[in-house]
């Protein structure tokens, strides 16, 4: 107790001494959201999707527009994230599980530089209760059970809440593309919860060390059942038609007769009524993130902390005739990123930037030092448009997955993308400054023969260290097997 003050003095002025001690570092909040298309934001120019918070966080701090995923399925891009590492050197190409003793882990390097770390919602690692250095997690594991004794705190929740009533009710599949609105009542929807839980979380924090806290929502990935309310507002919305390109046609055909089909021309009503859900999944997220921020500003912490929000992949829906997401291209694979530090001025950032980034800025912003091995980069550089010496392009990949046709390496400066097909070597090549979309396959246009060349030979240096197995003779090699974890993958 300070010399001279009383005990109800001390008591009177500890949350302004607790939090002038939070500020020699910044707290540092982690938002992100599960199958979040990069282009689905208002702050991104969408014609219809409506995220006022979102937009909020991309006005007052910096929007990163050629933001991706390199590997854009669940686990992993989450062990990029919790690694700060690019696929090859995390050692996840595909989807498979994320790594029980990764060389570098988000939560425990923050909680070392002296940070209360705390979870809540979808981290899909295994198994289910690894912290990875949290103090503590709130888990929503949708319908995933990995072992007998497993209930998500969600689903606990839900239980103790409503013991009469199915939290599945609605009747959707994980991977489905049907849509709409959830069958109970919104409090008791998992978006719902996992705000509820930050909200509290932040409301009665306490303790004198700055608190890292990652907020995961499970949701905009199906099952797309937002609030009825949300539902609505999109019944009338200029909801946008799929983009289709010529070289599509290979999937129109369903993959299968059931809902969670990854490729089919299910025609124009489909993929808006999907949309619909799919949009109002984001701005019931977009909701929750509202109310998080608005508790941050009743703390006083809006300009203590470090804020960002971003997704682990995007979702197709019915770009292509794909859904789900595990592609190359755009819907799939890039991603939001939006960063709001104290002190910082509205940005927007061209450069290519990826979720191995993310934990480099953390450690930047809690004065830790990046380890040797750890290849992800600060972005705090960038939000104050600090560009010099900054990555050309960035690396994107995916094993097989649903069928060994979608077996992939691509890169992308956010304004060219090249891909290379595995199983039989095809090639792309997108101007996404001209073609969004990607509707336009300039891989077979003649004129564009010397770019298709260069960025081939830069795919040709980025493979190379990985053997002959990607890269012999100066080609690159196609590959019909599976190859799921580099041989730097740490079980």
């Amino acid at each position: 107790m300070a010399t001279g003050m009383t005990r109800r003095g001390f008591v009177s002025a500890a949350p302004a001494l607790l939090a002038q001690r939070s500020r020699s570092k910044p707290n540092i909040l982690l938002l992100m959201s599960d199958q979040h298309r990069g282009d689905t934001m208002g702050a991104a120019g969408h014609p219809a999707v409506r995220t006022p918070n979102l937009d909020r966080l991309a006005r007052e701090g910096c929007r990163f527009t050629a933001a991706y995923s390199s590997t854009p399925t669940c686990t992993p891009a989450r062990n990029g994230l919790l690694t700060g590492c690019s696929p090859w050197v995390h050692g996840m190409l595909g989807y498979g599980r994320v790594s029980q003793r990764p060389l570098f882990e988000m939560p425990r390097m923050l909680r070392e530089a002296g940070y209360h770390t705390f979870g809540i919602g979808k981290m899909h690692w295994t198994p289910q209760r690894h912290l990875h250095g949290f103090h503590d997690t709130l888990l929503d594991e949708s319908g995933r059970v990995e072992s007998p004794e497993f209930r998500s705190d969600y689903r606990a929740w839900f239980r103790s809440q409503a013991p009469n009533l199915d939290p599945d009710a609605t009747g959707i599949g994980w991977n489905d593309f049907e849509a709409k609105p959830y069958a109970l009542p919104e409090e008791l929807h998992p978006t719902r919860w996992t705000g509820d839980a930050a909200v509290r979380f932040l409301a009665g924090y306490e303790r004198p060390e700055p608190f890292f806290l990652k907020v995961s929502f499970a949701r905009p990935h199906s099952p797309f059942d937002p609030p009825k309310r949300h539902w609505d507002r999109y019944a009338e919305a200029r909801i946008p038609a799929a983009a289709v390109g010529g070289w599509a046609g290979r999937y129109a055909a369903r993959s299968s007769d059931r809902a969670d089909v990854w490729h089919g021309d299910l025609g124009a009503a489909q993929v808006r009524r999907s949309r619909q859900g799919y949009y109002g999944a984001v701005s019931f997220v977009d909701e929750q993130i509202g109310r998080i921020l608005e508790t941050l500003r009743k703390r006083g912490w809006m300009e203590e902390t470090l804020i960002l929000y971003t997704s682990d992949h995007g979702d197709m829906t019915g770009d292509h005739h794909l859904w789900r997401k595990s592609y190359a291209y755009e819907a799939s694979a890039r991603i939001p990123m939006l960063v709001r530090a104290p002190g910082a001025r509205p940005a927007v950032s061209a450069a290519p930037v990826e979720i191995r980034d993310i934990l480099p800025t953390f450690l930047e912003a809690a004065r830790a030092s990046r380890p040797d091995g750890m290849d992800g980069r600060s972005l705090l550089p960038l939000t104050q448009g600090r560009e010099e010496g900054w990555r050309e392009f960035i690396d994107l990949e995916h094993d097989v997955c649903y069928d060994r046709k979608n077996h992939w390496c691509a890169l992308t400066d956010g304004r060219m993308k090249y891909i290379h097909h595995a199983l039989d070597g095809e090639e792309q090549l997108f101007d996404l400054t001209r073609d969004a979309g990607e509707v336009n396959d300039l891989a077979g246009v003649a004129a564009q023969g010397g770019e298709l060349a260069r960025w081939r030979g830069r795919m040709i240096e980025h493979l190379a260290v990985r053997g002959e197995r990607f890269v012999k003779a100066g080609r690159l090699q196609t590959r019909a097997e599976s190859y799921l974890y580099s041989p730097n993958y740490r079980t």
